[in-house]
């Protein structure tokens, strides 16, 4: 293809159509606020080699062991990102290895699932509405099998104490006691507070159970050391790379040296094709960013935010589970105010707050949950510190009484809240509020 050809022009011109809607989302990144715990907002480095040519190789196999030719330049990348990887966790390469090739974290935990048990063995983890994770092995009340890791394998969940909200280590060994898992699994997407993985450790041991973290949440804080490191407990250790590590859709898996074969072999062929070594090469960037002084610093503003936002909202009588954050994100139970989630979470979209619904403990429908989960990693990317998270706070106080005004007019029918939204005037003085305020704020990339 000559140079004037299609291969050489730009995105506008080849299709205006996408090119708007690109022009279009970045508004809304911009003028809105991104409170969202599983999403943040990468930098220009990692976005350039993620459009990179890298792109164009497929790669199927492991450096030195591919199926396909031309991949001596690949071979060197793969191995630099895992040789990033390893350090910035401060792991020794005799005793870990690591799989830097899963598309996202949901086919890295099946990976792993696939390279460690037989089908239908069992495994424990903590459970949806206690802030675990569709792959932790989730099934509904009525017994329906959601994910391929409940359907494929036996699980438990395990729960928070209701009354807490903290994980019942106490209740937790009394069921593995009973259960007799293969795999234990800690970490968590939605639990606001650090993990006991010496307890977690001794409970797997006590049962003859392999521990495995899925750290996705939270890995960029370990690898800050704002928050404890799983590595030294643990046989197995997955993350998503996209959250607080501020890096591109990609997954992660760490394991043990007696492990790297299962796990290699599980990846590929056993689960995914060929690796995206685009996202590859993009992950290699963010690992480079992430061991610098800077993202140290980061990291430690994250938590210092998400303290401040959780001060905020006690202060204005709502109520939090657990009372509090050790982490990058606050759960806020909105069952004592009679206001659903999933009401907050469409009047929040009307003024472009960004957060998701979630289920907090006793909640039995994922769908009409009693909370919503906020997140600072996203907005502490652009700058805003403990004083803005109070300013948030106080955005998220408004919302909270707009929608409870608007459930009183319309019922406790969801259609109809959702009817009542566009042309509310409270609903559009508080969208212009929230643009004026997040527009103040640059952004990465």
């Amino acid at each position: 293809m000559d140079g004037g050809g299609l291969g050489n022009r730009p995105l506008a011109e080849v299709d205006p159509e996408v090119s708007a809607l690109i022009a279009k989302e970045k508004q809304r990144q911009v003028y809105g606020l991104e409170l969202i715990a599983s999403e943040n907002f990468t930098s220009r480095a990692v976005m350039d080699a993620l459009g990179s040519c890298f792109t164009n190789k497929y790669s199927e196999g492991y450096p030195g062991r591919r199926y396909y030719g031309g991949t001596e330049v690949v071979d060197e990348l793969e191995r630099l990102v895992q040789q990033r990887a390893l350090e910035l966790f401060g792991l020794d390469a005799a005793q870990w290895a690591v799989n830097v090739q899963p598309y996202s974290g949901t086919p890295a935990n099946f990976a792993v699932y696939t390279a460690l048990l037989k089908p239908h063995d069992r495994l424990m983890g903590l459970g949806l509405s206690s802030g675990g994770h569709l792959t932790h092995g989730f099934y509904t009340a009525k017994g329906k099998r959601v994910s391929a890791t409940s359907i494929y394998f036996e699980s438990l969940p395990y729960q928070v104490d209701p009354h807490t909200g903290y994980v019942d280590y106490d209740r937790l060994e009394q069921l593995a006691l009973l259960y007799r898992p293969r795999l234990l699994l800690c970490g968590a997407s939605a639990y606001p507070r650090e993990w006991d993985y010496a307890r977690m450790r001794s409970i797997a041991d006590a049962v003859g159970a392999r521990l495995m973290c899925d750290m996705a949440h939270y890995s960029g804080m370990v690898a800050a050391g704002e928050l404890a490191s799983p590595f030294p407990y643990c046989d197995v250790v997955t993350t998503t790379t996209h959250k607080s590590l501020r890096g591109p859709r990609q997954g992660v898996i760490f394991c043990r040296r007696e492990h790297e074969q299962e796990v290699n072999e599980a990846v590929f062929p056993g689960c995914q094709g060929g690796p995206h070594n685009a996202t590859m090469a993009a992950l290699g960037v963010a690992l480079r960013e992430a061991a610098t002084p800077e993202f140290r610093a980061y990291q430690k503003q994250v938590r210092a935010n998400a303290r401040a936002l959780a001060a905020a909202l006690l202060q204005r009588g709502y109520t939090l589970v657990t009372g509090g954050t050790d982490t990058h994100l606050v759960m806020w139970d909105l069952r004592p105010q009679g206001l659903g989630g999933n009401k907050m979470q469409k009047l929040c979209d009307a003024c472009d707050i960004t957060l998701n619904m979630n289920a907090v403990a006793g909640d039995t429908s994922a769908l009409n949950p009693g909370g919503v989960r906020i997140g600072t990693p996203a907005l502490t990317s652009r700058g805003f510190v403990e004083g803005d998270f109070e300013q948030v706070a106080e955005l998220l106080h408004r919302a909270a009484q707009v929608a409870l005004q608007i459930q009183d007019r319309t019922g406790k029918k969801l259609a109809d809240f959702e009817k009542a939204l566009p042309g509310n005037a409270a609903v559009q003085q508080l969208r212009d509020d929230v643009h004026n305020f997040a527009g103040r704020f640059g952004m990465p990339g």
